[in-house]
């Protein structure tokens, strides 16, 4: 086979142009005149801004200025040379079309698309001529097709303004209640002409199991045969992995063809913290005469995954269970990393994965309202053992099973199917993101009136595609969803749940009010980092509803959800005589921190009646106020510290229980979901709040836990029994052996129980409650705090000195006696005693006191 790249590249002479097809408003009219330089792969908006006719998108306003470009056609046009060779088929292969193209070849039209979530091929060899081509793709202005198939269509109940239903367009393109509406074309994926003679590998699926200690990998293959008149060669499939090789004959014409390979004492592939993730190297070589004709070449993992739903005393479990091993789930829930997708690369997503993964993360959950994901997101999370939840793409709304969009959709499941079925970490295929919910709950059925509205693809299309394509991994109809037709799919005690209730209605105390089974989507939202906010949002003053704010806030009523979140647990900041911005930023940042801890250690209770969580969400596609735990700019907000702390193997808890009398009391909770024993020493104190930290009542305990186990354990009665609520806490902590093996991540090894709410305690000023230092370090600088008294989530936020500075650590709580270092990295020279204050250094004490830091 050869290649011809058509991906852009000055030295070879691919040099594609962009210009503008259609109306242009009066503000930019002058673009229309020109033509511009065009990157492939890339998108419009893109490729505008890197000729500086358009400002940078994210900032200010420009989002609701910029919103032409999505109602414009856009023409790319590329002039390249080719030569033929011996080659009998020449195809043209495109890998991404986003999305509504016309694709001609030498005046000849090729084709057309309408699915940004799959590739074409056209067969070029009637076009195609010696020495110059001009290849012309036409792309229809987005946003006017997608009402345009609304209309063909019909209207269906969607989430958002735009009929992002109607396409098979990247949802979230069009807006969503994180994410900007700056729907665009390109050519977002590589494009090439791909010649060859007589037969192709047109598909391959290398599905690996484990079946007991030996590995077995059946490679499935579809086959293509030119139309050329076949000469009488043998042609041959062979497959080989852990220097087994196993070839084949292959019929002649035949379209389909499997090899099975067996490989004996094979080592799994494990998730993080279950073992190993042993990665085999594998060949799929087609053979014309004993030449390679064409190959595939990647990686594979045995393991099995299955999806455990079965009834029990509570009602249906929702355990994923990997070699036969149940495997908690802490996850986030993942979206497309950048709003413009040809801006992300090999090293932008193996970072944001390390966030997660760095956090103690075993699963992300690509969310259907995004994408099938880049090859580098599967290739990572197999590396480190990241399960991969996959959403088919259809997000928070009714979808048409009528054509065109059926057979759309049927495509671009094939092509995902078969894609992803090599990587190991592929753990789940999931129909849909709250549709069957939507249908239930959001009053879709008037509007429907009978119409389809997804359930076919779901409960049909998909899992029959996933059983022929993929068999060796589960399948679940949507999430939320109970397994069961006569059930709620938003039941608590059945299968994946959604909690949306807290962040939208109520205090997110009453994460305690529900006991689910899996987590599988709940969140609360905080403002990014100052830096990053103060990047694009440049309101004087700055203010919680100023006009630049309130466009980098898309839920309804965020910033007042923000306000109102506050509840009793921490001081409002001040209003008079202006907005105490950077007040507003440090409260709403911690509230949002522990309002996902105070979810997740109440769920991690619960072990194994609940079996995992999954936060919304890890990261963020533009600078926005969001539930995300790592902003757009990459910085690790105060929650992805907290998620850290209680995605911790072992985790302690102090939980409310009922005691002998029926009334609720503290009580520890030990949640060990390591594959080692977890024994050592709870030293349990009561404290008094003051300087001093004087020990009023103490508790000794010895304790024991198994692996992949919990356990409770009852607080004395002088240790529960306040003499003064308000003025008194309890702390927990461990004397624990070092494990003896690596199996285990370091433990947090403290826990806190406060009798009354932040603003009601007396907490000592900063000034008697702790003293501080720095010294510089290799790259960087150490900020040590120690205590007096005691101090409630000290952090501290470089980036206000330098945006690209960055903190080891955050919410520190420490007691009379007790130090903390931050280390802060990447940063240039920084101001000292400015590490030192606000709003630099913050904690919960200045902001109860009305002080500032020393």
């Amino acid at each position: 086979m050869r290649t011809l790249s058509l991906t852009s590249d000055s030295a070879a002479g691919v040099n594609w142009t962009l210009t503008a097809a259609g109306d242009v408003p009066g503000e930019w009219s002058e673009l229309a005149k020109r033509t511009f330089a065009a990157t492939v792969p890339g998108e419009v908006h893109t490729d505008l801004l890197a000729a500086e006719a358009i400002p940078e998108p994210f900032d200010g306003a420009n989002e609701a200025r910029l919103q032409w470009i999505g109602r414009t056609d856009w023409v790319y046009r590329l002039e390249f040379d080719w030569q033929p060779g011996s080659e009998d088929r020449h195809d043209l292969v495109a890998e991404g079309l986003d999305t509504f193209a016309t694709v001609t070849l030498n005046g000849t039209e090729l084709g057309s698309t309408a699915n940004q979530h799959r590739s074409y091929r056209f067969d070029v060899g009637a076009a195609l001529r010696p020495g110059p081509n001009e290849l012309v793709i036409t792309f229809a202005a987005p946003s006017i097709a997608a009402e345009a198939a609304e209309q063909d269509l019909g209207a269906l109940p969607v989430a958002y303004p735009h009929p992002y239903n109607a396409v098979r367009k990247m949802a979230s393109s069009f807006g969503w209640d994180w994410g900007p509406d700056l729907a665009g074309a390109g050519i977002w994926k590589p494009i090439k002409i791909e010649s060859w003679s007589s037969v192709r590998l047109a598909a391959v699926r290398p599905l690996a199991t484990a079946e007991g200690s030996t590995g077995v990998l059946q490679a499935e293959v579809d086959l293509e045969w030119s139309g050329a008149e076949f000469i009488d060669q043998p042609v041959t499939l062979a497959v080989e992995v852990a220097g087994q090789l196993i070839e084949a004959p292959v019929a002649h014409r035949a379209g389909h063809a499997t090899l099975r390979v067996e490989v004996p004492d094979a080592d799994l592939w494990w998730p993080r913290g279950h073992g190993d993730q042993a990665l085999y190297p594998t060949a799929i070589r087609l053979q014309l005469a004993g030449d390679v004709a064409d190959r595939w070449d990647g990686r594979v993992g045995f393991r099995t995954i299955t999806l455990r739903t079965e009834p029990d005393a509570v009602g249906t479990d929702f355990v994923i269970m990997v070699n036969d091993q149940p495997v908690y789930i802490r996850g986030y829930n993942w979206i497309p990393d950048d709003a413009f997708l040809t801006r992300l690369n090999a090293d932008r997503y193996r970072s944001a994965i390390m966030d997660g993964y760095d956090s103690g993360a075993n699963l992300l959950r690509v969310w259907g309202g995004g994408i099938f994901e880049s090859q580098y997101f599967y290739t990572v999370c197999d590396e480190l053992g990241i399960l991969v939840w996959q959403d088919f793409p259809f997000a928070c709304a009714a979808y048409s099973e009528d054509e065109p969009l059926r057979t759309e959709v049927e495509a671009e499941a094939r092509q995902a199917i078969t894609r992803l079925s090599a990587h190991p970490s592929l753990a789940i295929w999931n129909g849909n993101n709250e549709n069957i919910w939507g249908y239930v709950d959001w009053g879709w059925r008037p509007q429907l009136a009978g119409r389809t509205w997804g359930n076919g693809y779901y409960r049909e299309l998909l899992p029959k595609l996933v059983a022929e394509l993929d068999p060796r991994t589960p399948y679940s109809a949507g999430s939320p969803y109970s397994f069961d037709d006569y059930l709620h799919p938003n039941d608590q005690r059945h299968g994946s749940m959604h909690i949306w209730d807290v962040w939208n209605q109520v205090d997110y105390t009453h994460y305690a009010d529900y006991q689910p089974r899996y987590a599988s989507e709940f969140g609360f939202q905080g403002p990014p980092a100052w830096s990053t906010l103060t990047s694009v949002v440049h309101d004087q003053p700055l203010d919680p509803y100023g006009p630049q704010m309130l466009v980098h806030q898309k839920a309804g009523d965020g910033n007042l959800k923000l306000e109102r979140g506050l509840g009793d647990h921490l001081p409002h900041w001040r209003t008079e005589p202006e907005i105490a911005i950077d007040d507003w930023h440090w409260l709403t940042q911690l509230n949002q921190a522990r309002a996902v801890r105070f979810g997740i250690e109440h769920f991690r209770s619960l072990a194994p009646v609940n079996s995992g969580t999954c936060v919304w969400q890890l990261n963020d596609n533009w600078p926005v106020i969001s539930w995300a735990a790592v902003d757009y700019a990459g910085i690790r907000k105060p929650l992805w510290h907290a998620l850290k702390s209680v995605y911790a193997d072992r985790l302690l808890t102090v939980q409310p229980r009922s005691d002998d009398h029926g009334d609720q009391q503290p009580t520890v909770i030990a949640h060990n979901d390591s594959g080692e024993a977890w024994t050592g020493t709870l030293i349990i104190t009561r404290r008094s709040i003051g300087v001093g930290s004087a020990v009023l009542a103490e508790q000794t305990v010895d304790f024991h836990v198994g692996p992949r186990a919990a356990l409770t354990i009852a607080l004395d009665t002088d240790i529960v029994t306040a003499g003064d609520p308000a003025a008194e806490f309890i702390e927990v902590r461990t004397e624990t052996p070092e494990p003896s093996t690596e199996a285990a991540e370091p433990v947090e090894g403290h826990a806190y129980w406060y009798f009354a709410e932040d603003p009601a305690l007396p907490l000592t000023a900063p000034t008697d409650a702790y003293s501080s230092s720095v010294e510089a370090s290799d790259g960087g600088y150490r900020v040590t705090v120690t205590a007096t008294a005691l101090v409630k989530d000290l952090a501290l936020f470089p980036d206000r000195l330098d945006p690209a500075a960055r903190v080891d650590s955050c919410l520190i709580t420490l007691r009379a006696g007790q130090s903390h270092t931050f280390t802060v990295s990447g940063a240039g020279e920084l101001d000292r005693a400015a590490l030192t204050a606000v709003p630099v250094l913050r904690s919960v004490n200045e902001i109860v006191t009305g002080t500032v830091t020393p």
